[in-house]
């Protein structure tokens, strides 16, 4: 679960990480009773990404154009989410932007401070960009200067950056987090350091130890059910599913998510595989995750199609083939008796881009499946064409 920037940078505040004066605003017209000079930036409080681009952000110079840009913001739905909350804040002139994050690597089991000296970025497919310092023992300041000499900080900006660093770690061990991120972390001309914008993600296996983080759940779990019922959740969708999605990022998720909207389909639950999954207490692998996604899946009576999309580069090629194969042949075993339609078992798409991933495509295209039970694509619209086309098949077969 994630918490709206509103509520991430009253706990910046609180932790002593840098933050602009800032007001929330409810209606439009708690701008006329603005306690923070102009100019100002109007940022819409919702869950989803890509704010500026979709119109969510505003810079305003006086009370009447703040007003009539609240009124637009709290009316254009983002990604079917539609804004509860404003927050308006004063304008910073950065001259640098980096970003900052400090997040649990579930794969090893610590947690890992990430630094790079360019602002919105993907930190899962930053690659040589980002760089990283494994927290191994108890933390001391020691790893956030290593990490902000790893970026090629000096002086009194290597200090200023460690020291956000120690306070955003500070934060992610007192609310037993999964990420704590700053993106940007502006620097202006005076060397200050500022977080214009950070974001939270909640470890919901230790939310019982926080009572208040258990409140601004409920909070947020009430207003996602009662206002925004199409909001996309990427970990999980409620509602609806028919397109079940694995893949190994979270922006390549959201972005099939999208396009399987855009198609005409139904998204259904969505599995980030690199990452463990909530139940995992112990390391693993990313074919564990693959096995375990798959299953996951199939179990869900309303997955009617997995829809598979890895790029970029993975370890144990030929593993994560038989992992799929042994899934595939498991299932048509089972359901041998039946017609691949009649019984539940999902069509299964295969989306792969990336030269590793040629070995997986030679030993899947050498299984004999029944049906629509395996279709390899290469590009990700066709991909996503053919899960629709198949879920909705199978809706219509069912009638």
């Amino acid at each position: 679960m994630d918490l709206l920037e509103y509520q991430v940078k009253e706990w910046f505040r609180e932790i002593g990480i840098p933050v602009l004066p800032s007001q929330r605003i409810d209606h439009p017209t708690d701008l006329k009773r603005l306690k923070i000079r102009y100019p100002i930036v109007l940022k819409s409080q919702v869950h989803a990404g890509e704010r500026v681009k979709a119109g969510g952000v505003r810079v305003v110079e006086t009370t009447i154009d703040a007003v009539a840009a609240a009124q637009t913001i709290f009316n254009l739905p983002i990604w079917g989410e539609l804004p509860e909350v404003l927050l308006a804040e004063s304008k910073y002139d950065g001259q640098q932007e980096f970003y900052l994050a400090v997040v649990l690597d579930t794969g090893v089991c610590r947690p890992v401070l990430l630094g790079c000296k360019e602002a919105d970025i993907d930190w899962e497919t930053a690659g040589e960009r980002m760089q990283h310092v494994v927290v191994e023992q108890e933390f001391s300041p020691f790893y956030a200067r290593r990490l902000a000499l790893k970026m090629g900080l000096q002086g009194t900006l290597m200090q200023s950056v460690s020291s956000v660093l120690e306070k955003m770690y500070q934060l992610f061990v007192q609310k037993d987090l999964d990420l704590v991120e700053v993106n940007p972390l502006a620097i202006n001309a005076s060397g200050q350091v500022m977080a214009l914008n950070g974001k939270v993600s909640i470890n919901e296996r230790a939310m019982n130890r926080h009572p208040d983080i258990v409140e601004i759940a409920a909070k947020i779990t009430d207003t996602h059910s009662h206002h925004n019922g199409n909001l996309r959740d990427w970990n999980g969708l409620e509602k609806q599913r028919k397109v079940g999605i694995l893949g190994n990022g979270t922006g390549s998720i959201m972005a099939t998510c999208d396009l399987v909207i855009s198609a005409g389909g139904k998204p259904g639950n969505s599995l980030n595989l690199r990452h463990a999954f909530a139940g995992d207490t112990s390391p693993t692998t990313f074919c564990d995750r693959l096995a375990k996604g798959l299953n996951i899946l199939a179990n869900d009576t309303s997955t009617k199609v997995i829809l598979i999309n890895l790029l970029g580069s993975i370890d144990r090629a030929q593993e994560v083939a038989e992992v799929i194969a042994e899934f595939i042949q498991h299932e048509n075993s089972d359901h041998g008796s039946q017609n691949h339609r009649e019984s539940h078992f999902p069509s299964l798409v295969v989306r792969l881009a990336g030269s590793e991933f040629n070995i997986i495509k030679d030993f899947l295209a050498t299984l004999k499946t029944q049906d629509d039970a395996l279709i390899m694509v290469e590009n990700l619209d066709e991909a996503v064409t053919q899960a629709v086309r198949l879920a909705k098949s199978a809706v219509y077969n069912k009638v």
